[in-house]
C-alpha cells in the first residue's frame, strides 16, 4: 500500500473542501481499502465522511422515498417503511455481500464500487477501465462472469451491486452536492457505460458528494421483488439477476419496471420486456414471451454465451413470482 494522508470531515462544506482539492471519500471502507491493498488504486488522500449527518431514511408525503447516502445496508435493508414500500429493495440487499460487509458498507458506497472483473485487479493484467489505453485482457481472457449489454471494444466488465439493479428498475435519482450546489441525477445516467472511457465510472463531479438516493413514489398497489442467480448461495456476485416491479390493477398491468443485473456494464433496465408487459393481463404466456425481449442486444463472449439463456429465464422466473405466479 502506498503512503497517503487521512482526514475526518466534521462537515459537509469540510468534505467539500477537501474532495475539491483531489481526496477521496471514504465511509465504510469496504471496497476502497481493499483496492488500496492490491495498489489498483492509490489515493494522496483520503477524507472520511462517516461522521456527516446523511444517515436519516424518509418517507416521502407521496409514498416515496429517501435514503441518506450514509445508511448502512444492513439499515436501510431492514427499515419498516423500505420493507413496506419496496420490497425488491431489502431484498437486494440481503442477497448482497456478507452480514459483517452489509453493517459496514454504506448506500453511496455501494453504487459507487468498481467491478470486480479479475484483470481489473490484476496490474499486471491489461486493463482499460485501470490503465486506459492498455487493451482489455477480459475480451479474449476467461469471460465467463462478465457482461453481455452494454459492452465495448475498450471494457466488458459488469457492474457488481446488487441495489444498483433494484434502483435502476425503478427509476431513482441519486442527489450529489457540490462546489456549485446541489444537483439530481437520474440513475441511469449516473453510472456510465464504457465506451471508449471506461475509466469514468459514474456522473460525478470533482469534489461532489453523494447525499441521498431517491425513489419516486410509484402506482399502489405494487408487487416487487429481487432474484439473484449466483454460482453459490452466499457471499458471491451475480450471474444474472432481476429487479422486478410491477402496479396490477383490474386484472391488468398498468406499470412495470424491470431491470437486470450481472449481465451488463452496468444496471440494465429493459424497456423492451415492460412494454410487452403493460396493458396485458397476466399469464405463463406472457412472462414467457416478455422475458424472450431481455437479452436484446446482447454480445456475449466466448465463455458468456449462456449468460443469454440464464438472463431470459431469470426475468421470466421473476415475473412469475412477482405477478402472482410461482
Amino acid at each position: 500500500m502506498h503512503p497517503f494522508s487521512y482526514t475526518r470531515a466534521a462537515t459537509t462544506r469540510q468534505a467539500l473542501d477537501a474532495g475539491r482539492d483531489g481526496g477521496r471519500y471514504i465511509a465504510g471502507g469496504t471496497t476502497l481499502v481493499d483496492l488500496m491493498r492490491e495498489t489498483v488504486e492509490r489515493p494522496r488522500t483520503l477524507v472520511d465522511i462517516s461522521a456527516l449527518p446523511l444517515r436519516e431514511i424518509m418517507v416521502t408525503r407521496r409514498g416515496g422515498l429517501r435514503i441518506g447516502a450514509l445508511v448502512r445496508m444492513s439499515e436501510a435493508a431492514a427499515h419498516r417503511g423500505v420493507r413496506a414500500l419496496y420490497p425488491v429493495i431489502s431484498e437486494a440487499l440481503e442477497l448482497s455481500a456478507s452480514a459483517q460487509l452489509r453493517n459496514m458498507a454504506t448506500i453511496g458506497g455501494n453504487i459507487m464500487q468498481r467491478t470486480r472483473c479479475t484483470y481489473f485487479r490484476d496490474v499486471t493484467a491489461a486493463c482499460n477501465k485501470r490503465a486506459p489505453g492498455s487493451g482489455c485482457a477480459a475480451r479474449d481472457g476467461f469471460n465467463r462472469t462478465h457482461a453481455i449489454l452494454g459492452t465495448s471494444g475498450a471494457c466488458v466488465a459488469t457492474h457488481p451491486s446488487d441495489v444498483a439493479v433494484a434502483f435502476a428498475a425503478l427509476e431513482a435519482t441519486v442527489v450529489v452536492l457540490g462546489p456549485d450546489g446541489e444537483r439530481s441525477v437520474p440513475f441511469a445516467d449516473f453510472l456510465l457505460r464504457p465506451g471508449s472511457t471506461p475509466d469514468r465510472e459514474q456522473a460525478v463531479r470533482r469534489g461532489e458528494l453523494i447525499t441521498a438516493v431517491e425513489i419516486p413514489a410509484l402506482p399502489r398497489p405494487l408487487r416487487s421483488g429481487y432474484l439473484k442467480v449466483r454460482d453459490r448461495q452466499s457471499y458471491e456476485f451475480a450471474l444474472t439477476s432481476a429487479a422486478v416491479a410491477l402496479h396490477i390493477r383490474g386484472g391488468v398491468i398498468r406499470e412495470a419496471r424491470v431491470a437486470a443485473g450481472g449481465v451488463g456494464t452496468v444496471p440494465w433496465k429493459l424497456p423492451a420486456v415492460e412494454r410487452e408487459l403493460l396493458g396485458r393481463r397476466p399469464s405463463d404466456a406472457l412472462w414467457a414471451k416478455a422475458a424472450e425481449r431481455a437479452a436484446d442486444g446482447a454480445r456475449p463472449l466466448h465463455h458468456n454465451r449462456f449468460k443469454v439463456e440464464l438472463l431470459k429465464r431469470t426475468v421470466e422466473r421473476q415475473l412469475r413470482v412477482v405477478g402472482g405466479g410461482k
